[in-house]
């Protein structure tokens, strides 16, 4: 194994007399109280630590909910990535091959659900709830209980989502959108779906709720709000964007309910209602949602990059200005989804316009990154090769975005395969590539020891590589005219569906390497030990504490230095 950003003495640096003073009485704390909700002795919130399966269905540590919902993420992920090598055999030629009709459309729809809601967003709460606490110097989360029951309520709703394909009919097969009035016709699978999201949304609402609590509420004395890491930043505007924006999916899904069972026609033309409506009211939450599965990608890009630079983050302050401009804008350009349904003009103009303005405060973002690695004393470690693949492979992403935001020429680009491509850059390329980066860097911190740098560059090339090649030539195909979401297609469109479905069956396997070369030997703790700060310019309270960070962390709390990066005696 090679860690060049190991300090040049081979050795990895101890956490300072501080720090480890910090965390030096979380073994014999009696784990059985948690003082006044701030930064107490965690005796009344953990109780004595159990063992076996009792810790983990009772875990109130935000180090083991993290854990739990990154590894529940996984498992969706891979459940989500399976549907996806079914949908890619099924085209790798013209004609039905594996699928009928309905079973393809019913894969592309939970293929959507699982990956938005059961795989992308509980990465991302994993994260924030591994790191927020250990990077404000807290002692959990503000609401350890509540933090259980949103995950647990998060694990349910999976299992209901995915139990739909085992009802009369099978699972919903409307397209993740939910679009009415498909989802009226639906049978009993439809139902579970909306009960799954409801209850998926109820946990994320409970998170979001957690998270801005603990930002706002238990930072470590000295750490105002701007010297506070960026990851934080970004999760805390994400929070308030999914306490405004979940209630709304909720209210569209439950009229598709009522609409469903209790005779209300709130998208029935037949009765006079409008199936545009849905639109209006999904995509009001849709948008704000992309930039939820993309915030906390910033977050830890913005953490991953000065490190492996070996610099300041350039631009810090524009950096979370930012963020909230690009969270705000999220609510004003929802009808750029929907510029097909016979918008007039004048609406046509304004979201086309609003949606180009979101590319100001996100190439802010993009400069300063470049900004940031420039002359800097670099080294391309796994982490740091994500991190820079996040911002090739988000700015064509982005791009694109640029593309379908022209009116005119989205009337070309609508609901074919050239949006595919966009969103599958952004979201697959974009969130999955900062999640990898943020595992990399973080994995040493979380487990104690570092993972094997060859396996992680080979899962780095495998996947950078076979990413593109299954999404760039969408681009190709929606341009020729391909539509999204159809089992079969002319036989002009072979080669690039062919070429496609090859890639997307190598991007399969390259996280199934991950899986057996990385994950598990990350879990079985196998690897070379790490010490506090394994990466030389990493720079925040998480490198303070020792690696693996102990179960109570920052029992009180510690004071910081000037620029609230260090634990000073």
């Amino acid at each position: 194994m090679t860690h060049s950003a190991v300090p040049p003495s081979g050795t990895v640096q101890a956490p300072g007399p501080a720090a480890a003073a910090a965390v030096a009485g979380a073994a014999a704390i009696p784990a059985s109280g948690h003082g006044d909700g701030h930064h107490g002795t965690h005796s009344e919130a953990h109780g004595p630590v159990p063992t076996g399966w009792r810790r983990w269905l009772n875990a109130t540590s935000h180090k083991d909910i993290g854990t739990l919902y990154l590894l529940f993420s996984f498992a969706m992920f891979m459940v989500g990535g399976v549907f996806a090598m079914l949908i890619r055999l099924e085209l790798l030629q013209p004609g039905l091959q594996i699928l009928n009709p309905e079973t393809y459309n019913q894969l592309v729809t939970m293929h959507g659900l699982v990956m938005v809601f059961g795989a992308i967003m509980p990465a991302f709460v994993g994260f924030a709830n591994w790191m927020i606490p250990l990077q404000i110097g807290a002692s959990d989360m503000a609401f350890a209980r509540m933090n259980n029951f949103s995950f647990w309520l998060l694990f349910f709703a999976g299992l209901l989502l995915l139990g739909s394909f085992f009802t009369t009919g099978g699972a919903v097969a409307a397209g993740w959108t939910l679009y009415a009035p498909l989802t009226l016709q639906m049978g009993p699978g439809m139902d579970m779906a909306i009960f799954a999201i409801h209850l998926m949304g109820a946990s994320s609402i409970m998170g979001a709720i957690n998270i801005i609590v603990t930002i706002l509420n238990m930072r470590a004395p000295g750490m105002t709000l701007m010297k506070m890491p960026l990851f934080c930043w970004s999760w805390l505007i994400t929070a308030y964007l999914l306490i405004a924006v979940m209630p709304v999916l909720a209210g569209a899904i439950t009229m598709t309910l009522t609409d469903r069972h209790f005779g209300t026609t709130f998208f029935n033309a037949s009765g006079g209602g409008d199936p545009v409506l849905y639109q209006h009211i999904f995509w009001f939450f849709g948008h704000p949602e992309v930039y939820i599965m993309i915030l906390p990608a910033f977050g830890i890009v913005s953490h991953v990059i000065p490190t492996f630079a070996r610099k300041k983050l350039f631009g810090y302050s524009s950096m979370v200005y930012a963020l909230a401009a690009i969270a705000i804008l999220s609510f004003i350009v929802w009808a750029h989804h929907m510029f097909a349904t016979g918008m007039p003009v004048t609406g046509q103009l304004f979201f086309m316009y609003a949606t180009m303005l979101v590319a100001v405060p996100t190439a802010v973002k993009v400069f300063n990154w470049t900004a940031t690695m420039w002359r800097g004393s670099m080294t391309f470690e796994t982490p740091m090769l994500f991190a820079v693949g996040f911002i090739f492979v988000f700015s064509i992403g982005g791009l694109s975005g640029v593309m379908l935001s022209i009116a005119p020429l989205d009337l070309q680009y609508h609901d074919t395969y050239f949006v595919v491509a966009h969103f599958h850059y952004v979201l697959v390329a974009g969130s999955l590539f900062a999640m990898f980066a943020g595992y990399y860097y973080w994995v040493p911190k979380w487990t104690g020891v570092m993972y094997s740098e060859r396996r992680g560059q080979w899962h780095f090339w495998t996947s950078i590589v076979s990413l593109n090649v299954t999404f760039f030539p969408m681009h190709f195909l929606g341009l020729a005219g391909m539509p999204r979401r159809y089992v079969d297609y002319a036989a002009q469109f072979t080669d690039f569906h062919a070429l496609t479905s090859v890639a997307a069956i190598v991007f399969g396997f390259s996280q199934v390497y991950f899986l057996f070369a990385v994950l598990l030997p990350a879990l079985r703790h196998r690897g070379a030990p790490a010490g506090a700060r394994p990466w030389e310019g990493a720079e925040g309270l998480e490198w303070e504490v020792p690696s693996p960070a102990p179960m109570h962390t920052f029992v009180t709390p510690p004071r910081l230095d000037a620029s609230a990066t260090r634990v000073v005696a």
